[in-house]
């Protein structure tokens, strides 16, 4: 009776795990089917708002900025803390001050957007921001959330959470 018992056991544990395994592995297969917007006028919305913010990042324009960020903003970043609106916009002055040719890139292929009912979208991706220091490319890569909320015709940017993911290019 006790050698059936360890068998039942045996069998019974074996079973869990190929469960586990094969569930394990729908799970892995469903994250990395590709990435379909429910709504290609909102994706297409979010892409253009990012290269407005962006461009703007770029070219140093601080009224871009002001205009894109919510008065009520929260920017959570992992190498950083909480920052608010003032906090926010007066440490982008000083970065554009310091002129150091900072540059950000979206990483082709990495924009997500999905729609937040009666609100606006969250906008997922990974971006890189480089600038030359001793004559090379010193970049890092982040990736980031985007919460977007529509107001009148246009979105703000309301949330914003970045994670470094890799620092500098090899």
């Amino acid at each position: 009776m006790r050698h059936s018992k360890t068998k039942i056991f045996i069998l019974l544990t074996t079973i869990a795990f190929i469960s586990a395994c094969s569930a394990t592995q729908k799970n892995t297969g469903e994250q990395t089917k590709k990435y379909k917007p429910a709504s290609k006028d909102l994706y297409d919305t979010i892409a253009h708002m990012d290269s407005i913010l962006f461009e703007g990042f770029n070219n140093r324009d601080l009224d871009v900025q002001k205009m894109i960020f919510s008065t009520d903003i929260e920017f959570y970043h992992d190498k950083g803390s909480l920052t608010n609106y003032n906090q926010l916009i007066e440490n982008t002055r000083n970065l554009f001050d310091q002129n150091t040719g900072l540059k950000r890139s979206l990483i082709p292929g990495s924009l997500e957007v999905y729609p937040i009912k009666d609100y606006g979208a969250v906008e997922i991706g990974t971006h890189r921001f480089c600038h030359q220091e001793n004559g090379k490319d010193d970049c890092g890569y982040f990736k980031f959330v985007h919460i977007w909320q529509k107001k009148d015709a246009k979105g703000q940017l309301t949330r914003v959470i970045v994670m470094t993911t890799k620092v500098a290019d090899k």
